[in-house]
């Protein structure tokens, strides 16, 4: 462990230049203490490194030396592909390793293409989660990941759409999809794979029982059918609907591809007012209505009229809460 500490404070120091003990300790999450006796081990060993007191000072390697240390442990190695995305990865548990690994490979460039590097990282920045969502709190994530590693079975607790039920899974693989952990993982004793959100695991024991990975199980290939199927199967109905041209244009913000393409297909010319009927896919009046709530009077549905009666009800009721009434005073709480 400090060897790896000590191999790190090198790879900064050459990545960065002049680090004062303060930044190198936050960096490698340890107290400035730990860092001045690191770097007092760095020069016992004849690493030519010094510091400068003083508001501008910190330490720095000589000029032009730089260590070829920079060989990949295995945990490094198998958390490869993990390089680019640092925040998944320390989701996963892999934050320790993936660093070590980003800090060995900028150390093992020319100077020309780490500085390349170095401006890329400072100018792109991926952000899995969308919008409306920090993505998923997920306790047994790291548990998870470590089953799907090791290919153990697993005995969960999970809340499914029907309530709580109790699994033994084998997971074969996990996938980030849209800030959300989904497991692809196997019932025991059956042979097609299904997803689990990992945040709806409410208790996990790993077990002492190995379980065989289908030969040629191909994740992202499993998991391009599945969304395919999922698409396929979560829009079974259609409704005709007016839109303006301000909802029009807010669907596109809120609505999937595949809604915004029927728009586009399916959309009459603009009437007098530049509103446009069309054709939408809709999973079921439930899903329909809360997603068409969300246009506001920007939309008015034609068809089918069970969904279109349950708008004109929530809109009664909306307008009837919010008629005109006397609104009783409130009190400030610093009065």
């Amino acid at each position: 462990m400090r060897a790896s500490r000590l191999l790190s404070l090198l790879m900064l120091l050459q990545a960065h230049g002049r680090m004062t003990a303060a930044q190198l300790a936050e960096r490698l999450e340890v107290s400035t203490r730990t860092v001045y006796r690191d770097v007092e081990s760095l020069h016992a060993a004849g690493i030519p490194l010094y510091g400068e007191a003083g508001h501008a000072g910190g330490y720095q390697l000589v000029e032009g030396w730089r260590t070829r240390l920079t060989g990949l442990t295995a945990q490094e190695a198998e958390r490869l592909f993990l390089a680019g995305l640092p925040g998944p990865a320390a989701e996963l548990g892999y934050g320790a390793a993936v660093a070590a690994l980003q800090l060995k490979l900028h150390a093992a460039l020319p100077p020309e293409l780490a500085d390349r590097a170095a401006r890329i990282q400072e100018r792109f920045h991926l952000d899995t989660p969308n919008w409306y969502a920090d993505g998923d709190a997920s306790p047994h994530l790291p548990e998870v990941a470590e089953a799907v590693w090791r290919q153990r079975r697993i005995a969960v607790r999970y809340r499914s759409w029907a309530g709580e039920v109790d699994r033994v899974l084998e997971p074969y693989g996990l996938v980030l999809k849209g800030g959300r952990w989904y497991a692809v993982a196997a019932r025991r004793g059956r042979d097609e794979p299904a997803t689990y959100r990992v945040n709806q695991v409410l208790s996990l024991t790993t077990l002492d029982e190995k379980f065989a990975r289908p030969a040629g199980f191909d994740l992202p290939a499993w998991w391009r059918a599945h969304v395919v199927r999922f698409r396929a199967h979560l829009h079974r109905d259609d409704a005709t609907v007016r839109l303006s041209a301000r909802g029009r244009e807010r669907l596109r913000e809120i609505a999937s591809e595949l809604v915004v393409a029927s728009v586009d297909a399916t959309a009459g010319p603009p009437d007098e007012a530049g509103w446009v009927t069309a054709v939408i896919p809709i999973e079921s009046l439930t899903h329909a209505h809360g997603d068409l709530l969300r246009l506001g009077a920007e939309v008015e549905v034609l068809a089918p009229a069970a969904l279109r009666e349950r708008l004109a009800a929530t809109a009664a009721d909306l307008a009837a809460l919010y008629a005109p009434r006397p609104v009783p005073e409130v009190s400030s709480p610093l009065s």
